[in-house]
């Protein structure tokens, strides 16, 4: 645990060091991995509001194909859970206890595709996260009862890290997402 500890504050310092606006154009190679996966499908995609200097996702719904989907955004619930609610751009947003921007609670939807923060990522497909554990517990209980949901951590690419601590409560993703392209 203090490896992690020791990570987190690492990468944090570095993202901010080194953070960058990204364009639309950063979110093309997840464009076309979602069409060739979901072809016509309607979309489910959970994004998370982007706050001290992480990677602005918000940028994807610039991509006309991503506009006209459904978008959620995680609620902290107070037993350490997290649930995904309805948003659209632009709607109010409320500030939760760790001053993050949560949408209004409606009705839960299950995401069939996540793209989910990152402190730092390795060749592995593990996910360095703020610990919490918000995101994997999620996964763990959700990825059991729908096998399809694709989970995309983004980041920039050097907040890649060779190889990271893990424990059996972390969860592997599919892919992640850098300005270099898809892993």
């Amino acid at each position: 645990m203090k490896q992690k500890n020791k990570l987190r504050k690492k990468y944090l310092y570095l993202r901010k060091k080194k953070y960058y606006d990204v364009d639309k154009s950063f979110f093309l190679p997840l464009s076309k991995l979602i069409r060739s996966r979901f072809k016509n499908k309607l979309l489910k995609l959970a994004l998370y509001y982007p706050s001290n200097f992480e990677l602005n996702v918000l940028k994807v719904l610039e991509l006309k194909y991503f506009s006209t989907q459904d978008i959620l955004l995680p609620v902290t619930e107070k037993n350490n859970s997290m649930k995904f609610f309805p948003w659209k751009k632009n709607d109010l947003l409320s500030v939760n206890e760790f001053g993050m921007l949560e949408p209004f609670k409606t009705r839960a939807k299950i995401p069939n595709i996540m793209i989910i923060p990152t402190l730092a990522f390795d060749k592995d497909k593990f996910r360095l996260g703020y610990g919490r554990g918000y995101y994997d517990r999620y996964l763990d209980k959700y990825l059991k009862l729908y096998k399809n949901i694709l989970t995309i951590g983004v980041a920039f690419s050097f907040q890649k890290y060779h190889k990271l601590p893990i424990n059996q409560t972390d969860v592997k993703l599919d892919f992640f997402l850098t300005e270099k392209g898809i892993y």
